[in-house]
Formats: C-alpha cells, structure tokens, sequence
C-alpha cells in the first residue's frame, strides 16, 4: 500500500520535541563534586535568598528542569508555571500574562534578561523573547506572577520575569542545538511547512579573569494564518431583515477595510441600511514567513574586588504583531548595550535599549488604502446607492439588489494576489500617513541607569552579624526618546521635535529576623516620580514564619 504524501512530515513532526545538540564541557560539570543546594533566588528582592523565605510568591524554572520540558523552548516552558497564562497572537510573538490581565501587549509586566529590562521603547513591553536568551545560555528562570512594583516600579504591576543566563566563568564551551518541526498540517489555507531553529553557544574563561561569552539563534517557518470570519457586526441590518451573508454591513474579524470607520448608513428607497465597504482577508495583504535573528555577545573581566561586564543583544524580528490593530514587522530591529559593575555590596548599570520598526506596516491601514486607491468612499457609496435603485426598478429583490449594487461599485476594484494588488502593496507600505499609507516608521531608543547598595555587607556589616538586620537601598533613572512617526506619536509642542520622557525613583528595604530566625520581617518603601505626575509612593511589607527549615508560611 502507498504510504500518504504526508508520511515522511509527520516524522519531521515527531523531531519538534527533539534537539540535536553537541554541549562543550562545562568547567564546573564533575559527578564527584555535585552538592545539592537549596533554591535560591534573587528577583522577590534584588538579593539571593533562599525561595522558601522570600517576601513574595516567586516560581522558578531550574536548569534541569528547563532541559527536561517538553515544551518547544524555554519561554513556552513558562506557560507551565502556575499563575501563569501564555497568550499566543503569532507563531513567533507569545506574550506572557498573570494575574488575570491578558493582553496581546502587557504593558505592565516587566521582562528581564539578568535584570535588564528588554522592553521595546515605542511599545513599552518586550517583543515576546525576541532579544531574550536562547535555549543554549539559559540557566533559569524566576517568576513574580503578581505585583512587585514595590521593587521594581509601577510598570510590574502583573508581574516580573527574569531571565538569569549562564556564567562564562563556570559553563565554558562551544555548543550547538538544531530544532525542526512541521505546522499546517491538513491546513485548508497552505500545504505543511517546516519551522526550523539553529542554535550556537560558546563561551571561554582565561585565567578566571577575562571570560566572554558569544550567542546566535536563527528561526524560521511560517506562520498561522489568521481567516476568522466571524461577524462583529451582525444585528447590523436586522431590522429590514438581512441577515447572515446577506448583511450588507459585515465586519468579519480578519478581514479589514469593513471596520465601523469603513461603514456608512445610507437611505436607499426610503429604508436605512448599513453598508460596508468590500474589505480584503489578511491572508491577502499580509506576509506569513517568520524569521528570527538574534544574538548576544558578553566581555567580562574580573577585579580584585569588581567584576565589570559588557553585553550587546541584537534581534531582527520578521513577524506578525497584535495590538488594537494587526501589524507585519519586517526587518524589525531591536537591540541593547548594557554596562555592569558589581562589587560585594555594589551593583550598577547602564543600559541603551534601541528600537527600528524597519519596512513594517499596518494591516488594516494596508486594506483600506487599497480599497480607497481605486476609488474613495464617496463615489464607491454613490456607485452602491445608485446600481441598488436600479436593480429594485427592475423588480429584483433587497437581497440580490444589495449583492448588484456591490458588485457594481468593486467594479475595477484590485483582486487579492494580482500585481496590481502586489505593486499596491509595495507603494503604500512605504507612505507612513495611515489616511493614506500603511507604514509604520517608528525610531526609539530607552535610556536606563540604576545602583542598589546593599549597606549590610559593608558600613553596617557588624550590626547585620549581631542583630540579623539587613538595609539596602536602590535608585534608578530612564529616558525615553521617541522620534514622531504622525501616527502613533506627535509632538504637539514642538513640532518635528523627538518626544522625551524621562522617570526616576529609588526604593529602601531592610529586612530583620526575629524569635532565632523563626520570623522574618521585610519591609520596602519606593517612590517614583515621572515628568507628568507626582511622586507615588509604593510600600510593601511581609512577614515569614519558619517554625522549622522546611515549612514557611506567608501570613502577610
């Protein structure tokens, strides 16, 4: 018997869970010398402690467990952690969410690569895992699925991810990971397609001083495509009782230039009707090829009592993105320079995190100028109104006079995958006025400085010894700087000029251990001020009990 045509896919399929990988020898990687530790973490307060005891739940993916998960990657793995939801509006752009706030774009969860925040600057929350890590250098993951503003600033309202990659120091090495899967299988829009990812890591230490560590990922594939065809809009003509496909005032949901602003009520013998112009699939005016490049490079060199770093990350994203509206990113850049200090008690950092939207465009922006290039919405609604009047004087009924009176006014109209459509495409991709246009052109870039002190181990060291009593305290300052796109961003004080924004704050916490370390108290005062609004404070205190090592409880 024939095996089907799909056969030798499906075992491409099977491999999506599989990876090829060649690990280098990790320095520290020695059966003989392996000590179980207890769970540390450092995102609930800046400082290692131990998870059990930390002020706030915090969820923590190891790196065994990491390795063990069946999920595609890492940040997929995420979804697993309890509290929280993993929404997915493309293949190549899933944006975490917890507490119940889901958000294609969750401007209130703050994504951290080793405590960088990697938000884009225009949007104001990370590109999924865009410039994160790779499988290769990640080492863990700490989960806040809750409010940690308190430490972290009003944008962790929902929470506070942190992705803690690996030390050039201790894992050394060259490694390489090959992933390959297959999507659209029996898709009714497109035959199977692979989606592949390529993997390189490799890191070298010299005399324990200089270390540099050097990362790359490519990913490619094709998304899923968006054909929702459910109406939005269906009571709009109930009452002269056209309904279903019949309803000339559909706004089906992947299928733009038919949205309200594309709608009209027009008086046509005697009767209201709402019409909407004939929009065009997304599928049609969109491109679904993913890409992903990204990489990051580390140069680290150690002090007698510092360690200074360098980190470069770069990503160039090709993708479809979800906010109000649908948007293509093609040769979406995003990168970041980061520059750390850290001593015993010290730590500092400066980080640039930069933003190009490059050749993308906005999806319904693109349908409706391809609607209005071949005719505006006053002579299509004339043609419409006027073809109707005719085909009811011939004695046709509403229903195939509404469907006359389309058909008369799409008349020229460019079909979907034509040339004139693709040349369409080309131009108006390129025009950044969405009346006119669809591009979107956006350049921003982020400037973050910040020093949190930690006064326990150095001017307050005795009392910390005697008394069990910690103090620390963190300050922070960013800048946005946005250049005016005349879509999203205006500015209207000074036109042509960039728009600026800029926050600081700082934040003090102690925490003190009572009863012989059976009770901890932590306590946090922040207080932000930005450029338009007064200073907010921000307090949070918690109390631990631990009767014994293994059982805490949170009554606070």
């Amino acid at each position: 018997m024939q095996r089907p045509p799909y056969f030798f896919l499906f075992l491409l399929a099977s491999l999506h869970l599989l990876s090829i990988t060649s690990q280098g020898q990790e320095k520290s990687w020695r059966a003989d010398s392996l000590v179980e530790l207890p769970g540390v973490v450092i995102t609930a307060t800046r400082q290692k402690e131990k998870i059990l005891q930390s002020p706030v739940s915090v969820e923590k993916l190891e790196r065994e467990t990491i390795r063990m998960s069946a999920q595609p990657s890492f940040f997929d793995a995420i979804e697993n952690i309890k509290g929280i939801q993993m929404i997915t509006p493309s293949v190549g752009f899933k944006v975490i969410n917890a507490r119940g706030f889901t958000n294609t774009t969750n401007v209130r969860f703050v994504q951290m690569v080793d405590g960088m925040d990697i938000q884009a600057p225009h949007i104001g929350a990370p590109m999924a895992n865009a410039l994160g890590p790779g499988d290769l250098d990640i080492n863990s993951v700490e989960v806040i699925p809750g409010s940690s503003s308190a430490v972290y600033g009003m944008n962790a309202i929902n929470g506070t991810a942190n992705f803690i990659t690996n030390d050039p120091y201790r894992y050394q090495g060259l490694s390489f990971q090959q992933r390959t899967g297959v999507n659209h299988i029996n898709d009714e829009n497109r035959s199977a397609a692979l989606f592949c990812e390529t993997a390189m890591r490799w890191a070298k230490a010299y005399n324990d001083k200089f270390a540099f560590k050097i990362n790359a990922v490519y990913s490619a594939g094709t998304d899923w495509y968006a054909n929702n065809r459910t109406d939005l809009n269906p009571a709009a003509n109930t009452s002269t009782y056209l309904s279903g496909l019949e309803n000339p005032g559909k706004d089906l949901v992947n299928i733009y230039a038919d949205e309200s602003s594309n709608r009209r009520t027009v008086t046509l013998n005697g009767k209201q009707y709402v019409v909407s112009r004939t929009g065009y699939a997304e599928k049609d005016v969109s491109d679904y090829h993913l890409a992903n490049i990204k990489g990051d490079i580390t140069f680290a060199y150690r002090f007698k009592k510092a360690d200074l770093s360098y980190t470069f990350r770069f990503a160039h994203t090709n993708t479809i993105y979800q906010r109000t509206n649908r948007f293509r990113l093609d040769y979406y850049i995003t990168s970041q320079h980061t520059l750390t200090l850290k001593t015993n008690s010290l730590q500092a950092r400066v980080y640039v995190n930069t933003e190009n939207t490059g050749n993308s465009y906005n999806i319904r922006s693109m349908a409706e100028n391809i609607d209005r290039s071949f005719k505006s919405d006053d002579a299509w609604y004339k043609d419409f109104s006027n073809q109707f009047n005719t085909s009811t004087s011939n004695g046709a009924m509403i229903s195939a006079a509404m469907a006359d009176a389309r058909n008369f006014a799409d008349m020229g109209r460019p079909q979907p995958n034509s040339e004139q459509t693709e040349q369409l495409i080309d131009k108006l991709r390129t025009i950044n006025d969405w009346d006119i246009g669809a591009a979107l052109r956006v350049k921003a870039a982020m400037y973050h400085g910040e020093m949190q002190h930690d006064l326990s181990k150095d001017f307050l060291k005795e009392l910390n010894k005697k008394y069990k009593f910690s103090l620390m305290y963190g300050l922070d300052y960013r800048l946005y700087d946005v250049v005016p796109d005349g879509n999203y961003f205006i500015n209207p004080v000074k036109g042509g000029s960039n728009l600026t924004y800029y926050k600081f704050g700082g934040f003090l916490q102690s925490t003190k251990y009572l009863f012989h370390e059976k009770i901890k108290v932590n306590a946090v005062l922040r207080i932000d001020r930005n450029q338009y609004f007064a200073p907010k404070p921000n307090p949070r205190i918690a109390v631990v009990y631990s009767p014994v090592n293994q059982h805490n409880f949170l009554p606070l």
